[in-house]
C-alpha cells in the first residue's frame, strides 16, 4: 500500500514575492524555493557518473545536483559569483556520499569554459553529464530602452555560454553520455517583458535539437527541460513587479513550481530512462497556457 502523500505547494500569494536585488542569494529569500527532493525515491540511475552543471549552485541548478548525487553521481557545479550558495549545495552533494566540486566561472569565457570542463574530468575522474543551465534575465516595461550592455549579457550568458560549455564538453563525452540544457516555455509562447530572454531561450531550443542532430552517430544524446514559472531567486531579482505579483498564477495547476519538481526531468534525460530520446524539447510548466 503507498501511504505517501502528496507535498503541499504554496501558491504566489503564500510565496508573498517582493522584489530584490540582482544577483539574489537563495539563501536570503523570506520563502526558500524547495529543493530538498524529500519525496524522491533515487534507484541508482547515475551511479558511477560525473555531472557538469552550471548555475547549480542554486534554484533548478541546485535541486538537479542533489537528485543527481541522490542517484549516484559525482558533482560539480559552475557558480558565478555566490560561493555561500554553492557551499550549501556541495553539502547536501557530500551528504549523499558523492564528491562534489564548486568552479568559480564566467559562462560567457570560452576559455574558462574549457578550464571548468578540464577540471571536472581532472578532479573527479571523468566526465559524463553536462547540465547547461546557468542564465540571465531581466524584465524591461519598454522594449526601445533595454541597454546594449543588458541585450549582451543576456545573449552572452543564455546562448554562447551553452556553446562555449558544450564545444568544451564534447570532447570528454562518449556514447551513452548526455547534454541538458534547460530552455523556457517563454521560448516558445514568448514574454512581452523579458523579448530578450525569450529570444535567447527559443535559440537554446533550435541549439538542442541541431547539437542531438550533429551528435547522433557519436550516440551521445542531447536534450532540453522546458521550464514554467519556477521559483527561484532569479524571479524577485529580475522580474517586474506587476509580473512578480502574479508569478505562476496564470498555469493549469495555479501556482509557481518547485526546482524539485524539475529535476527528475534531468534525471530522466541523463539516464537510461532516456535512452531513446535524442532532440526532445521536454515542457514542465504546470499547464502553462501557449497563448
Amino acid at each position: 500500500m503507498n501511504t505517501e502523500q502528496n507535498e503541499p505547494r504554496p501558491t504566489n500569494s503564500e510565496i508573498n514575492p517582493k522584489p530584490t536585488s540582482y544577483p539574489t542569494s537563495e539563501e536570503s529569500l523570506d520563502v526558500k524555493p524547495d529543493w530538498d527532493m524529500s519525496s524522491y525515491r533515487p534507484a541508482g540511475k547515475l551511479q558511477g557518473k560525473v555531472a557538469l552543471i552550471t548555475g547549480g549552485d542554486s534554484g533548478i541548478g541546485r535541486a538537479v545536483a542533489l537528485a543527481f548525487a541522490m542517484e549516484g553521481a559525482d558533482i560539480a557545479v559552475v557558480y558565478h559569483t555566490n560561493a555561500e550558495d554553492a557551499a550549501v549545495v556541495g553539502r547536501a552533494v557530500e551528504a549523499q556520499g558523492r564528491k562534489f566540486l564548486a568552479i568559480q566561472c564566467d559562462v560567457r569565457s570560452a576559455t574558462a569554459c574549457r578550464e571548468a570542463v578540464r577540471q571536472t574530468h581532472r578532479e573527479l575522474g571523468g566526465f559524463n553529464i553536462l547540465v547547461n543551465n546557468a542564465a540571465y534575465q531581466m524584465g524591461y516595461e519598454n522594449f526601445e530602452t533595454i541597454p546594449e550592455e543588458n541585450i549582451h549579457q543576456t545573449f552572452d550568458t543564455n546562448i554562447k555560454g551553452y556553446i562555449f560549455m558544450a564545444q568544451a564538453a564534447i570532447p570528454f563525452l562518449k556514447e551513452g553520455d548526455a547534454i541538458i540544457n534547460t530552455g523556457s516555455i517563454v521560448g516558445l509562447v514568448g514574454h512581452p517583458h523579458q523579448i530578450d530572454y525569450a529570444s535567447t531561450k527559443g535559440a537554446i531550443h533550435t541549439f538542442t535539437k541541431s547539437l542531438a542532430g550533429y551528435l547522433g552517430e557519436k550516440k551521445i544524446r542531447v536534450n532540453a527541460v522546458l521550464p514554467g514559472p519556477i521559483w527561484t531567486p532569479l524571479i524577485p531579482g529580475t522580474m517586474l513587479k506587476e509580473d512578480l505579483q502574479q508569478f505562476g498564477d496564470s498555469t493549469m495547476l495555479g501556482r509557481p513550481g518547485q526546482p524539485e519538481e524539475l529535476a527528475p526531468a534531468y534525471v530522466y534525460f541523463a539516464s537510461q530512462d532516456g535512452s531513446y530520446s535524442t532532440g526532445s524539447l521536454l515542457e514542465v510548466t504546470g499547464g502553462m497556457p501557449k497563448s
